[in-house]
């Protein structure tokens, strides 16, 4: 089975979700959101997320879902596992951000 790894501007978004969700609606919402997130990366491998292709005219070889209110972008590691590329907030301008973070992994 694959392991899923937190690529590094994943972590920096994910630091920056739990931050805004604590800050906005406490820690216990926060604590959950989180968990609900990382639960959904590790159904990627057994396909219990409807993930789809990113297009190819974007130029990175990928695939994202959506989780709640943001978007998860992820991709296959040379060594077989997953990668946790990016997570954006749904209001985020998508193309430029992920365009960003793919090409910093």
């Amino acid at each position: 089975m694959a392991a899923v790894r937190i690529q590094e501007a994943a972590s920096l978004r994910l630091d920056d979700i739990y931050r805004y969700t604590r800050e906005r609606w406490g820690e216990p919402p926060a604590d959950d959101y989180l968990v609900g997130l990382f639960e959904a990366f590790e159904r990627i491998e057994a396909h219990g997320v409807a993930s789809r292709p990113i297009p190819a005219e974007f130029g990175v070889n990928g695939f994202f879902f959506r989780y709640e209110h943001h978007f998860v972008y992820w991709c296959r590691l040379s060594n077989g596992d997953i990668g946790i590329v990016t997570v954006l907030h749904e209001r985020m301008h998508q193309i430029g951000r992920f365009a960003e973070d793919f090409r910093r992994e």
